[in-house]
């Protein structure tokens, strides 16, 4: 004698391994998502660091910051204007000057002081202040 009994899912375990994927999903997934946002922001704050030891490079050269007129492109091109670049390094302090992982220039403030400078990103949204992905990224 034949069987015919016929091996299948039913709709019931079909529907059961849905919803079990679905909570997987919701669970794993949110996880991965926010990776590229705290890479940026690693990002950032790594070019900050970098852009500070430039800054100090240079005025271990030039016995002063550049001013906050004369910015980052100092770094790269001998700044003209006060403070003088007197003893400025041939080929530069890096070779190009570069952007934050949003695509926005880096700031940089230099109050005259001596003492402290300012290197900060102003996050994703490009405005000062925010929160989250949006909060600025310096060298505070």
């Amino acid at each position: 004698m034949k069987s015919n009994i016929q091996h299948g899912f039913t709709l019931i375990e079909i529907l059961i391994v849905v919803v079990i994927l679905s909570i997987l999903a919701i669970t794993v997934v949110p996880q991965f998502l926010d990776q590229p946002a705290k890479a940026r922001v690693a990002r950032a704050q790594s070019d900050v660091q970098q852009l500070k030891t430039a800054l100090s490079m240079y005025k271990l050269d030039n016995f002063s910051y550049p001013s906050t007129t004369q910015g980052l492109n100092a770094l790269v091109s001998k700044p003209s204007g006060q403070p003088l670049a007197k003893n400025w390094k041939t080929g530069g302090y890096m070779e190009r000057m570069i952007k934050d992982p949003w695509g926005n220039d880096y700031q940089y403030l230099n109050p005259g002081n001596h003492a402290a400078i300012d290197v900060f990103s102003m996050g994703r949204d490009g405005q000062p202040g925010g929160e989250g992905d949006d909060a600025d990224i310096g060298n505070w």
